[in-house]
This record gives C-alpha cells, structure tokens and sequence, in this order.
C-alpha cells in the first residue's frame, strides 16, 4: 500500500505542477505564482481523492452525499497540508533566484505535505475502511 500511495502522490503532484505550468503560460501576471498554484491544487486534489478513496482506503460511498461529506473532510484536511506545500513553493521562489525554484519549493512542500495528509485521512476521514 505504501508503494501505490507514493505513486498516488508522485501522480497527483505532476498534475498539479502541470496545471501550474500551465498557468504560467497563459498568464504570467500579478498574482500569477498564487493563480498557478491554486489551479495546480484543485486539480492534484480531485485526482488524489479518487485514487485514496478507491485504492488506498477502499471506501464505497453509500450514497451521492456520503461521497460528498468524504469529499468535503478530504479538502478540510487538505487545507492543513496546502499551507505546507504554498509555504515551501513560496519560500524557494521568494529565497532562490532561480524561475525553477518554485517547482523545487511545490516538491518539497507536497512531499511533506502527502505525508501528514495520509495520517490525517486515515484518522478523521476514512477511519471508517481501516
């Protein structure tokens, strides 16, 4: 189980990176970093719980709401873990002059962040399937 979340995580980060980049190349503004990594976010988000929820927690919703409810606790423990990862991709970008130093700081920060996030999920929103 360990193996297939690390692949989960390495899956939903590359969507999220990709969403970034692609943001940049469309807009390259004001606030872009923040436009970029809140596109990046959602879209890592909706695939890493559809991959948790069938394939690390083995949970079938028992209805529309009982997958909306796991949803909504999903994100809830996401919020948590988003600071980490924003606070890493931030800081290197702010830190490093470097226009790849904001992907290094999203690795990092998704990398401790997916950590903390199993063991929250595990705890208050699939403790139900362990």
């Amino acid at each position: 189980m360990i193996a297939r979340y690390v692949i989960f995580a390495l899956l939903s980060t590359a969507l999220n990176l990709f969403f970034q980049y692609f943001s940049f190349t469309i807009y390259s503004g004001f606030l872009s970093l923040y436009i970029a990594m809140l596109a990046g976010t959602l879209a890592g988000l909706v695939l890493k719980y559809i991959l948790d929820k069938k394939y690390i927690f083995f949970h079938t919703p028992k209805s529309r709401a009982d997958d909306g409810k796991k949803f909504f606790l999903y994100s809830l423990m996401g919020v948590f873990t988003t600071f980490i990862f924003w606070g890493f991709e931030i800081g290197f970008d702010m830190l490093f002059e470097s226009q790849n130093a904001k992907y290094a700081g999203a690795l990092v920060g998704l990398s401790i962040g997916y950590i903390v996030k199993y063991f929250l999920d595990k705890k208050f929103v699939f403790k139900d399937g362990l």
